[in-house]
């Protein structure tokens, strides 16, 4: 037992069987006057809510645990909600004032910072993920956006071709530059390197069709060449303007991500029991249990 005091409760989905609102690891901060990040929402939040302030008082009065608490929650039985799964939540003392960032979801290359470009930059800046933004144009990038989710670098260059070598295995490549010929040298380049989680490129099937003929001339395989998206953007979401484009692209680049990993520990520990001191429902390291 540790007589330092907590500024809330970290609230972790440890393990998942069956459906859920989240998924493992997500994480929500709770303090007695606040709260930070999510679990789901629904009643699994607010019965978590509830729980996390019950132990942060405790814990005020009688000393932080060593080890964190955990407990099973039936999303059906036990909740009534519609999901069906079974979650396990851990609770933990947490000192800090904020939570640790997200895990990046990917590692985006995006050449080209034009109208759909910026547009799709303000749209991934809440999302986990690691951007390098490249363009030739000194004057092409907006002003830095302040605090955002995802870690972007803007990267002025007279080579750009050059940075597709650099990025790590599994990046997803996205060139919308103002050039075709740049266009087509950097696709050239990131289709070549066969590792690459996704590659895009805004455009037509007839500049798709005029690019395949080119790199074909340079030997570029068959295999390389099918693997590029381009149009690009998931298909049926009508419309041109740089915002619809870029919502259409951000999903796009979401269902090409890497999965999160979803499986920490498949044991299920059993259910909590309550404290006859403290209430129904309630881990209470004072009473012993």
């Amino acid at each position: 037992m540790s007589l330092a005091v907590p500024s809330g409760v970290c609230v972790e989905i440890r393990t998942v069987l069956g459906s859920a609102p989240r998924e493992p690891g997500a994480l929500m901060l709770v303090r007695a006057d606040g709260i930070e990040g999510t679990i789901g929402g629904g009643q699994l939040e607010f019965v978590a809510i509830e729980r996390a302030r019950a132990l942060l008082a405790v814990w005020h009065r009688h000393g932080t645990p060593r080890d964190d608490i955990t407990e099973t929650r039936a999303l059906g039985p036990h909740l009534g909600q519609c999901c069906g799964g079974v979650v396990v939540l851990a609770y933990r003392p947490w000192f800090e004032a904020v939570l640790p960032p997200p895990h990046p979801r990917f590692h985006l290359q995006l050449h080209g910072a034009g109208h759909v470009g910026r547009a799709l930059v303000r749209i991934l800046a809440a999302i986990p993920c690691t951007i390098d933004w490249i363009d030739s144009r000194v004057d092409a990038f907006p002003p830095a956006q302040g605090d955002t989710v995802a870690r972007i670098e803007p990267h002025i260059t007279d080579d750009p071709v050059a940075r597709v070598g650099r990025a790590p295995p599994r990046s997803l490549f996205l060139v919308m530059t103002h050039s075709h010929a740049l266009d087509a040298a950097i696709t050239g380049t990131a289709l070549a390197r066969g590792d690459a989680g996704y590659v895009g490129l805004i455009g037509s099937a007839t500049k798709r069709a005029r690019f395949e003929h080119r790199w074909r001339h340079q030997r570029l395989s068959d295999e390389a060449i099918g693997s590029l998206i381009c149009p690009v953007g998931l298909p049926g979401i009508a419309g041109k303007q740089p915002e619809i484009l870029a919502v259409a692209i951000a999903a796009q680049l979401l269902s090409h991500a890497p999965t999160p990993d979803s499986a920490r520990n498949p044991s299920m520990p059993s259910t909590s029991h309550a404290c006859s001191g403290c209430g129904p429902d309630l881990i209470c390291p004072a009473h012993g249990h």
